[in-house]
């Protein structure tokens, strides 16, 4: 049997393989990947040239040979920043938002052929998200964002649906205090939600109240993204964003089907008071003053 190090090498070589890695011609453009990368990085709104080299992980003189090869290709221009001439940005040529459309196409095909020939595609998938949240867990984004944006109501139906599954009488969104959008919004509250590149990951509520607390509501983390430490990132962060908005006293409750949560809330100062309101899904209440 193969030892885990061999494992992860085969997994290498077999990645490398399949997304051309190699190839001096990546997806059949001309161009290697490298080059297709920033491009691409470009073509998503990755203006700054600065962060596009971070966001790719390149050096700064490999990033300046691609950036130069894609201006004598004609795709794209580089100019100095508006507001500071050591920064550069980015964008695309019209001959440049056409190869990068070519490449959304040719990739999009790429992987729907790729699950199309997998019987276990969801298997598949959450494998993938499992190991993209591992390798770019120094990457992820903790952002505000509106409650009602597709990205938090991904995440929050994706929490709704693992209560479901979690809570033996189920869960049912309309029977529990769901907290209005406008007290997850500045100036009352926040709402957070972590990004891996493009894929919400994980989220947390700070809702605003007239009782002279603020509450933490719908901590959630994808599966794919548990055992990286993102609960307590989220948790910071909502403590973070409670002190800018002056509230010094935080409440919250949980589920005792929720023990990973139960055990975060203990360790990192919070301590467990009587029950504070009727919501009939937890059974467990938490305070902390900040």
């Amino acid at each position: 049997m193969l030892d885990p190090v061999s494992r992860v090498r085969r997994f290498n070589r077999a990645v490398t393989s399949a997304v051309g890695a190699l190839d001096t011609s990546f997806l059949g453009r001309g161009r290697p990947l490298g080059a297709a990368r920033v491009l691409n990085a470009i073509g998503h709104g990755r203006s700054d040239v600065s962060e596009v080299r971070d966001y790719l992980g390149l050096d700064s003189g490999l990033m300046s040979r691609l950036l130069r090869s894609l201006e004598d290709e004609g795709l794209i221009e580089t100019q100095a920043h508006e507001d500071d001439a050591r920064r550069r940005v980015a964008s695309l040529t019209r001959a440049g938002k056409r190869e990068f459309a070519a490449y959304e196409t040719l990739s999009n095909t790429q992987a729907e052929s790729l699950l199309a020939r997998n019987a276990q595609a969801e298997a598949l998938l959450a494998a993938m998200d499992l190991i993209a949240s591992a390798l770019t867990r120094d990457r992820i984004a903790l952002t505000e964002r509106d409650p009602r944006s597709d990205e938090a109501r991904y995440c929050l139906r994706e929490y709704y649906a693992e209560l479901g599954r979690r809570f033996k009488q189920g869960f049912d969104v309309s029977l529990s205090r769901d907290p209005d959008a406008k007290d997850m919004r500045r100036p009352r509250g926040s709402f957070i939600v972590a990004m891996s590149d493009t894929l919400p990951i994980g989220c947390i509520g700070l809702k605003g109240t007239d009782h002279g607390y603020a509450e933490i509501k719908r901590l959630w983390v994808a599966p794919s993204a548990r055992g990286l430490g993102l609960g307590k990132r989220l948790m910071d962060e909502a403590e973070d964003a409670a002190r800018t908005l002056d509230i010094a006293l935080l409440r919250l409750d949980t589920n005792s089907a929720l023990p990973e949560a139960g055990q975060l809330y203990r360790t990192t100062g919070w301590r467990e008071i009587p029950r504070f309101n009727d919501d009939p899904y937890p059974d467990l209440f938490f305070e902390k003053r900040l």
